[in-house]
């Protein structure tokens, strides 16, 4: 049960961090959204695990395996699914990106050997299906936040292509979770990890701007304290872009993933993946009030399949 409710409140966060991201993703672009929301969630959970003493559930090994995890899950998953939020929309990309827990359910059996009983494969079935349902049986939206920006396939694909590296993340930290790792801390390496890789390549891109600036006749001086603002300080970030960010990673990524993690700890990575896919579901209410346009009847349809199979999962 502790598994079960830690993975709904990770969908719930997740749901709520996505339609708090859109804006923001399509002003800044991914890089820069994530390496300034990374920043900050790191920056906390660090502050939070020396605190409460969690570095002492963790060896090199673990901190090492939760790093690759991190890569995985969060550098590869996060671009790529931000990514595609910019250009298919909040609806769109969450229920594409469900495709990571069956994904995950698959690792699960074949590299961990954690199978499924036949009522719990047809509850992850339900859910997932509920999902996709959600969208194909749902009206189409004329709101902003829904419009496709470049080519549909390219979306879709790079959508994909964040459910697998997030799958892949899963799967790495289930065994150092299984193993007692406090969830704080394991968030704490696998977000500071991400956030130093964002930064890197974030300033990898300052340097190749700078060079072809330089090129061009510019003042190296002025130049180079340009590619260090705009590394600290995205171009086009405002103080209410920067609450945004600050309220998608705390709540997405540093509550989000706390609770993915401490699902893990305690269930099976195929379970766990499939009850955290559910934003869906969870985001249809969320939308209606935000944008006042209200979810045709197939998106509920699809959702009380979702919820049969939730209730299924839960009660094996």
């Amino acid at each position: 049960m502790i598994a079960n409710m830690a993975a709904l409140g990770a969908a719930l966060c997740w749901a709520a961090g996505g339609l708090i991201a859109i804006g923001p993703v399509r002003v800044l672009g991914s890089i820069a959204f994530n390496r300034v929301r990374l920043t900050i969630v790191a920056t906390a959970l660090l502050i939070a695990t020396t605190l409460m003493g969690g570095w002492q559930t963790l060896d090199t090994g673990s901190a090492l395996t939760l790093a690759l995890s991190g890569l995985l899950g969060i550098v590869v998953g996060d671009m790529a699914l931000f990514w595609s939020l910019s250009r298919l929309g909040p609806r769109r990309n969450v229920v594409i990106y469900a495709a990571n827990a069956p994904l995950t359910a698959l690792l699960a059996y074949a590299l961990l050997g954690e199978a499924l009983g036949p009522w719990t494969v047809l509850g992850v079935a339900l859910v997932t299906l509920g999902v996709m349902l959600a969208v194909a049986l749902r009206s189409g939206s004329t709101h902003s936040w829904e419009a496709i920006q470049g080519s549909l396939l390219a979306g879709v694909s790079v959508c994909l292509l964040a459910a697998v590296g997030q799958a892949a993340g899963s799967i790495i930290a289930k065994p150092v979770m299984a193993a007692g790792a406090d969830p704080i801390a394991s968030a704490a390496v696998r977000v500071t990890t991400a956030a130093l890789m964002f930064t890197a390549i974030g300033a990898l891109s300052a340097i190749r701007g700078g060079g072809a600036a330089m090129a061009g006749g510019e003042m190296p001086g002025g130049r180079f304290g340009g590619m260090l603002g705009g590394m600290l300080l995205p171009r086009g970030l405002t103080p209410k872009l920067m609450l945004q960010i600050a309220g998608n990673g705390l709540l997405g990524v540093g509550l989000g993933m706390t609770l993915l993690l401490v699902g893990l700890a305690h269930g099976n990575a195929g379970v766990v993946a499939t009850l955290s896919a559910l934003s869906p579901v969870l985001i249809l209410p969320m939308m209606w009030l935000l944008t006042g346009q209200r979810p045709a009847l197939g998106a509920w349809v699809g959702a009380a399949v979702a919820v049969a199979g939730v209730a299924l999962i839960v009660n094996r």
